[in-house]
């Protein structure tokens, strides 16, 4: 790989390398370009959200030799918008850029099974679980182990590549409906609480963490997440400081330079480990308007080698994803979300990624409500759900 030092500096007006057109590239071009930087986006599609906000576009599959020669060609430093780049294009690229993260830890959190054998490997607890790689395997778990969730190995995000298994009897036909993959059966937990903390780390090393989100999903898909400065029942500093060390101890041991989000779970107040991203992450969308820095402009920072930037929060914030389900009436019918009375509500910020066609489950955007007290937040974004008809967790209730 190339080799990366404290003396790397791309300077601003100079080009940057994404692979990946999603609405994560999106934001990152954003945040690029404010920095005075321009950015070229590799990626198979013509309207992507990222590809409508970058400086230039590369048409090309992620493992296209002349798509990845061009891009290597182009910019000193590349980054990734999601992980499911092959391995082989990570590879290429690692040998002629600074690639930030490195193609070696995203290898560990593109795969479930390599991503939960490297955690329990620093003695950080992770769920219960067993690997699966044929209909054998089904036979040979306990029937105390279920119910649990079956997850695909590799390629699995938002709900999508798992089931869930309530009993033994179900796990071959869930296993033969998710492809005979390799998989991970996760046991069931009855969960506090869900918890994830998003990690800058640079390419000297240094490490800063940004507040931790509270998360609520529905249906397998984030729903919202809640960053607050006051204090709160379902917040905990004791609990805070564990999760954020352990975010910076996973970091440092993969040796990673980047943006990574560590999702926790809390279960009768033990934390386990959920899973990792080598990227920015939903939870972290906050971020973009109730910090200092973004963790979108904390990436372009360190594939840069500008310094990190302040994580410090400056306002209470609750993050709510619009997904699009929101665009559908009770009668299946398309419909315009009514933006002007959504607006109307005062601390709300909006953003949307300029996807072309609402689908129900894809993520369209999401607004970021922020104030000082976290429990009008939660009154405004109770009435939010009332104007756009979604489920909303009041964390009033919690």
């Amino acid at each position: 790989m190339v080799f990366l030092n404290s003396n790397f500096f791309v300077k601003p007006g100079s080009w940057l390398g994404l692979v990946g057109g999603g609405q994560l590239g999106r934001m990152f071009c954003h945040s690029a370009q404010n920095l005075g930087y321009k950015v070229v986006v590799l990626d198979p599609s013509d309207i992507s959200p990222a590809v409508s906000v970058a400086d230039l576009h590369i048409k090309s599959s992620y493992d296209d030799k002349n798509g990845l020669e061009r891009l290597s060609s182009i910019c000193k430093s590349v980054t990734i918008e999601f992980e499911n780049i092959p391995f082989s294009s990570l590879e290429f690229l690692s040998k002629r850029n600074v690639l930030t993260p490195t193609a070696s830890s995203v290898a560990i959190a593109q795969n479930r099974i390599f991503e939960k054998n490297f955690i329990s490997s620093l003695n950080v607890d992770v769920a219960p679980y067993k690997v699966i790689v044929n209909k054998t395997d089904c036979d040979l778990i306990d029937h105390d182990f279920f119910p649990g969730i079956l997850k695909v190995a590799k390629l699995g995000y938002d709900g999508k590549g798992q089931v869930t298994v309530r009993e033994k009897k179900e796990l071959k036909d869930k296993f033969v409906f998710l492809g005979e993959v390799p998989c991970v059966l996760e046991k069931f937990l009855s969960l506090d609480r869900e918890i994830s903390v998003v990690v800058a780390r640079n390419l000297d090393g240094d490490c800063v963490v940004f507040p931790p989100a509270i998360n609520f999903h529905e249906c397998g898909i984030l729903s919202s997440s809640v960053v607050t400065r006051s204090n709160h029942e379902i917040y905990d500093n004791t609990c805070f400081s564990e999760v954020c060390s352990i975010a910076k101890k996973i970091a440092e041991s993969l040796n990673y330079y980047g943006v990574l989000c560590v999702e926790f779970f809390v279960v009768d107040n033990n934390i386990i480990v959920n899973e990792i991203a080598p990227r920015p992450h939903n939870s972290g969308h906050y971020s973009m308007d109730a910090c200092f820095t973004s963790q979108f402009e904390q990436q372009v920072r360190i594939m840069s080698g500008l310094p990190l930037g302040n994580t410090e929060l400056l306002s209470s914030s609750i993050m709510i994803n619009l997904l699009g389900d929101v665009w559908f009436g009770s009668d299946g019918n398309l419909i315009e979300p009514d933006w002007r009375k959504l607006l109307s509500i005062s601390g709300l910020k909006l953003h949307l990624y300029g996807k072309e066609e609402a689908r129900r489950s894809r993520k369209m955007g999401h607004v970021t409500l922020l104030g000082n007290d976290i429990y009008d937040l939660d009154e405004k974004a109770y009435d939010l759900s009332l104007i756009l008809g979604i489920n909303y967790t009041k964390i009033s209730k919690v």
